[in-house]
């Protein structure tokens, strides 16, 4: 495809409104790391599986490779500033947020309402993105009014 052709098939993709998460996870020192996504998505109730997918060109690529876990924080309307934070390559984003440890350490971010805490059961190529299944093995959830982005801008539902 061309640029032109990719551009332009991004701003289709754009017009399928998404909500968007905070993907959290331990780094190989168990520091804790994150980055925005709006690609997650349920895949099973038997199993609980759900699903969200990392470009090759993310700068945490590497560690949702070799990670065994990760933790989505689904975002509500109040955190448009938590999701640029998490979209951004500004270093130590956990010193600008609160957060806290879940299961086996997995950072939470704890104005999120909504949060999975996943074990990777499968990694599948999927073109530029890795696409990773997980296993939910704890959630939480309270009533949200979520953030959303659609045609490259966040919205609410109102």
């Amino acid at each position: 495809m061309t640029e032109e052709q990719i551009r332009a098939l991004r701003n289709a993709l754009g017009n399928f409104a998404t909500g968007i998460t905070v993907i959290t996870a331990l780094d190989e020192n168990g520091e804790p790391q994150g980055m925005t996504a709006n690609s997650f998505s349920s895949v099973s109730l038997q199993p609980p599986l759900v699903s969200w997918c990392v470009g090759r060109e993310s700068r945490l690529f590497d560690l949702f490779q070799k990670t065994s876990r990760f933790a989505v924080n689904i975002l509500t309307t109040e955190q448009e500033k938590t999701s640029q934070l998490f979209a951004s390559p500004a270093e130590n984003k956990f010193e600008q947020i609160e957060w806290h440890a879940g299961l086996n350490g997995l950072p939470l971010l704890n104005d999120s309402p909504c949060q999975f805490q996943c074990e990777i059961e499968h990694r599948y190529s999927g073109g530029d993105h890795t696409i990773l299944i997980g296993r939910v093995l704890d959630f939480s959830s309270q009533p949200m009014s979520p953030l959303i982005f659609h045609g490259g801008q966040y919205r609410s539902l109102k």
